[in-house]
């Protein structure tokens, strides 16, 4: 039988964002999650994830009504639940600036009780089928267009409801052009960067409110568990993860993500700890002597952190008492200086090489140093 190597990945420049039906569902129940002012983000979405895919019928009140793909029809009483507002009319208001807005048209049915919709432009991003059937609305997925999501957010404030769901639309998980999302899945803007790092500024300006409200949002969803936001120090930013991505999308187990790893990734500096520190005991470490060399209590706050990003992907030998760690330091071409200087910056590389025991060798790692320079 051969053997294949399964790979995902998804490419950021897409212009559809799969959602998945049981997670609008999950939204929609959660009350904790406010509406107040809406972008209409949400109540889209909410629209999008009952349309129809393929034609079928629905009997209410003695009468058949066929409904065709991109459409669906439902109680008012039902839209109210969904939309959370108090009155009837309210969510018939919402209705109709989406319908304005040229994204929906509705109908009133059934002597002012029932309301049928449609999505404009369905079939232009979803696929539709041909033979008639009921469509369940609580698992399966559609396709929402992320010119739409962006067009309705810059056109209102946005709820936390709304930005939520703006985090998820725009998650990257395993894309080369995207810094991080290798490691996991990170929220990336499509602002052509390349880069996860996220900062208050350029939330508030996406989202239409203050710096200190973007900041009781991510508050909010991270103490919800919805996200995880990785914060660095200085101008660099934040980077977004949304947690049970994987699982959401793939139907695959979620990874842990590194606030190191991440960092490592991003180019961010390592702080390192005070020289007066006591040096930790940490396995058995040999370091080559070297005029250059790094010291002590430095090379085992350096080897711990290495150890925490391995053990993240699967590299479980670093808990063995059995493990010892040879760092041989390297020149850019393995001949000349260990240091490559230009400037005031220094850069430190070295070949870390683990092993079993004596003389049983596992991994071997380039091992990058650089300080990091101040940036004005």
């Amino acid at each position: 039988m051969s053997e294949y190597r399964l790979e995902l990945k998804q490419i950021v420049d897409y212009p559809r964002c799969r959602i998945y039906r049981q997670f609008i569902q999950n939204l929609i129940s959660d009350r904790s999650i406010r509406l107040g002012d809406s972008s209409g983000l949400f109540y889209y979405t909410v629209l999008c994830s009952y349309a129809n895919f393929r034609t079928s019928y629905k009997r209410i009140d003695g009468i058949s009504y066929t409904i065709y793909p991109g459409e669906w029809l439902c109680r008012i009483s039902e839209l109210t639940e969904w939309f959370r507002t108090r009155f009837q009319h309210q969510a018939v208001s919402i209705l109709q600036v989406l319908q304005e807005r040229h994204l929906i048209t509705y109908s009133r049915l059934g002597r002012g009780k029932l309301v049928k919709f449609k999505i404009l432009g369905w079939q232009k991003h979803n696929r539709v089928l041909d033979y008639n059937a009921p469509c369940s609305k609580d698992n399966g997925f559609f396709f929402l267009p992320v010119s739409i999501a962006n067009e309705l957010l810059s056109q209102g404030r946005c709820s936390e409801m709304d930005a939520l769901l703006d985090l998820w639309i725009n998650t990257v998980y395993n894309d080369e052009q995207v810094q991080g999302s290798d490691a996991g899945p990170v929220v990336y803007l499509r602002n052509g960067t390349g880069s996860p790092l996220l900062g208050y500024t350029e939330l508030a300006q996406r989202w239409g409110i203050s710096k200190a409200t973007v900041g009781r949002y991510l508050g909010k969803l991270r103490s919800q568990e919805y996200i995880s936001v990785l914060s660095f120090p200085g101008a660099h930013g934040s980077v977004i993860c949304p947690n049970n991505y994987l699982s959401t999308m793939f139907e695959v187990s979620d990874v842990m993500v590194d606030k190191d790893e991440i960092a490592m990734l991003l180019h961010i500096g390592l702080t390192l700890p005070e020289a007066e520190r006591e040096e930790e005991e940490y396995g058995s470490v040999s370091v080559s002597e070297n005029e250059h060399s790094v010291s002590n209590p430095y090379i085992a706050y350096i080897l711990q952190k290495v150890e925490e990003i391995l053990a993240v992907q699967g590299f479980s030998c670093f808990f063995c008492p059995k493990i010892q760690y040879k760092l041989l330091p390297l020149s850019p071409d393995c001949e000349g200086e260990v240091f490559h200087i230009s400037g005031d910056v220094v850069e430190f590389k070295a070949l870390l090489v683990i092993l079993c025991g004596e003389s049983q060798e596992l991994f071997r790692f380039e091992l990058r140093l650089l300080p990091e320079v101040e940036r004005r």
